[in-house]
């Protein structure tokens, strides 16, 4: 989006605003429970050690970008089973100075060799999901570290090398196994059957303990590469060579991935997603994530309802947001993929009228059964409906600089550990099942389709948010969490532009989901009333455990406040 059109956005919409209206800068004055004030900058992420490399990185009068990259080769280190430079991500920069949005799309690609068919079985029926995940049929040529040198390029301060050193000394010396990755570890039926994940995270056969130390050398030693070669010593050479044979070696299922298809393999800008919600501007990524659309269909479809006037996840509420989100999966399901290879009716998904038809379908006393996709204007790839599984994984984080520029950043390697192959010390995703295994149904396409090249859909979904008023900055967030990332992002705005829930309070609240079939309540929070409120308007419910990692800052005149989710080991830091 460039600066004069947000500008204009901001102008014209804003003008529309009443004057009582309430949707001011968050009182950011001070700090709750769980939460960090800071004056300068913040870092907000999925580990203390990531979070402290990255205010390091800021102290040096790093950007925010710069902080990101900082954040991310540690987070490959001491959080594998989630994210790392075997992986993908999208990022969203906000440039105060520009007033501009940059989307930048890492997403991994289906490698030349892919094709329809290729997760279904001899049956022609397809796979297990597991049966696919696991070894080398399920890689994607990875794409965050050629996002992230883009983004550098366009907003980085400090030398390159100078950003991978923290992640260097802590892979040279070692670092304590948290409890989480000691949990995902033991958890895992798979990461043992690999040989040299095995050897890396196992210890005498025994899966590594929490507070074990743990030096992983051969990712120093990529990343010294990377350090003094740019990407290009990932996508070429010795890194990409050992790639390519991990994924062609690998058993039970080997993939197809080649010298050429990491040569070729180039990071996108995205036009960034944006539309209103009351009196706010709320922004997120673009096909092929599937985040922001979906995000923005679901505040779209509860703009018709007081939901300021319910407390916070009443029977209503949470009615209200299960009802819209089914509605907004059914549109998911239908119509997102890569925009490279599929029409794709975006305006009309979020266009204001078209989400005011889907909210008529809403109704206080009663739940819908599974929805059927709309018909949004514009043109189409109409074709048939595939849900996926997506599994839980992951991270998130948020960062803002001494400048004001916001990075909110979902980076991931898909599944727990991936394809739990591991190289040269990094872990490789599973990234291709999220494409749909089903080529057809019916005869008819299914968008998220395979194919060679293309991006599979995803439901990351990093956001940033601003007064219509005044076009100030007020929040930037986002979650992991595989599909339910959608909804744990939408319920978190709700929480904190409905309910003027604190970013603590708006990433602890209890998990309502609805991916267009039954009702997920996270378990052990007490939401049995509601689920026994919701069961008599014929609701499906179901309770679950629930495991996301949203990340939050909330931005005032007086200085920021960040909030980690307190389902992982997360931290905000600032000064």
């Amino acid at each position: 989006m460039t600066s004069g059109r947000f500008r204009a956005l901001i102008l014209i919409i804003g003008l529309l605003v009443t004057a009582g209206c309430a949707g001011g800068r968050p009182d950011v004055s001070a700090s709750g429970p769980a939460e960090t004030f800071a004056t300068h900058q913040i870092v907000a992420a999925a580990h203390p050690l990531a979070v402290e490399a990255g205010r390091e990185i800021l102290r040096q009068g790093g950007s925010a970008v710069d902080a990101a990259i900082a954040v991310q080769m540690v987070l490959t280190l001491v959080e594998p089973q989630s994210s790392g430079i075997g992986g993908g991500g999208f990022l969203l920069n906000y440039d105060p100075e520009a007033n501009k949005i940059d989307s930048y799309d890492g997403r991994e690609t289906a490698p030349a060799s892919a094709r329809p068919d290729m997760f279904l079985g001899p049956d022609g029926a397809p796979l297990q999901f597991y049966d696919a995940v696991v070894g080398g049929l399920s890689v994607g040529v990875p794409g965050v570290l050629r996002m992230l040198e883009l983004a550098y390029q366009e907003h980085g301060k400090l030398a390159w090398a100078r950003l991978f050193a923290p992640a260097i000394k802590l892979a040279e010396e070692g670092f304590p196994v948290s409890r989480r990755l000691a949990e995902s570890i033991a958890d895992d039926d798979y990461l043992g059957m690999m040989p040299d994940a095995a050897r890396y995270f196992y210890a005498d056969g025994k899966p590594l303990a929490a507070g074990t130390h743990l030096r992983n050398p051969a990712l120093a030693a990529v990343l010294r590469k990377i350090a003094e070669g740019g990407a290009n010593a990932f996508y070429s050479g010795e890194i990409a060579q050992d790639i390519v044979t991990t994924v062609n070696q690998a058993k039970p299922r080997s993939g197809g991935m080649t010298l050429a298809d990491l040569a070729k393999y180039r990071a996108q800008k995205r036009s960034t997603l944006c539309s209103t919600y009351r009196v706010y501007w709320v922004c997120g990524m673009g096909p092929p994530s599937s985040g922001g659309a979906t995000v923005l269909q679901i505040l779209g479809m509860l703009q018709r309802f007081d939901m300021a006037a319910e407390a916070p996840l009443s029977v209503t509420a949470a009615h209200r947001f299960a009802e819209a989100s089914r509605l907004a999966y059914a549109d998911r399901d239908r119509y997102l993929a890569d925009p490279d290879f599929v029409k794709i009716p975006l305006s009309g998904m979020i266009d204001p009228g078209y989400l005011a038809e889907r909210s008529a379908l809403i109704h206080d006393d009663r739940a819908s059964p599974d929805a059927e996709p709309g018909h949004p204007p514009g043109d189409a790839t109409i074709g048939a409906s595939q849900k996926q599984f997506e599994p839980v994984s992951t991270s998130h984080m948020v960062i803002v600089d001494r400048e004001g520029n916001i990075v909110t950043f979902t980076t991931t390697v898909e599944n727990a550990f991936g394809s739990r192959l591991m190289t040269d010390g990094f872990i490789l995703n599973n990234q291709l099942t999220d494409f749909s295994f089903r080529p057809s149904i019916d005869g008819r396409p299914v968008a998220n389709r395979v194919a060679a090249g293309k991006r599979p859909r995803s439901s990351m979904a990093p956001v940033l948010v601003f007064s219509l008023e005044s076009g100030a900055p007020l929040y930037a967030l986002g979650s992991p969490g595989g599909a339910n990332i959608i909804d744990y992002v939408a319920e978190a705005l709700v929480a904190l532009l409905d309910w003027n829930l604190s970013p603590a309070q708006a990433a602890a609240l209890p998990h309502v989901l609805n991916r267009n079939g039954p009702t997920i309540l996270e378990e052990g929070r007490g939401l049995e009333p509601v689920g026994a409120a919701l069961t008599t308007m014929g609701d499906t419910v179901k309770f679950q455990p629930i495991d996301s990692g949203l990340n939050i800052v909330a931005l005032g005149e007086n200085g920021m406040v960040g909030a980690s989710d307190p389902r992982r080991e997360g931290v905000a830091l600032g000064d």
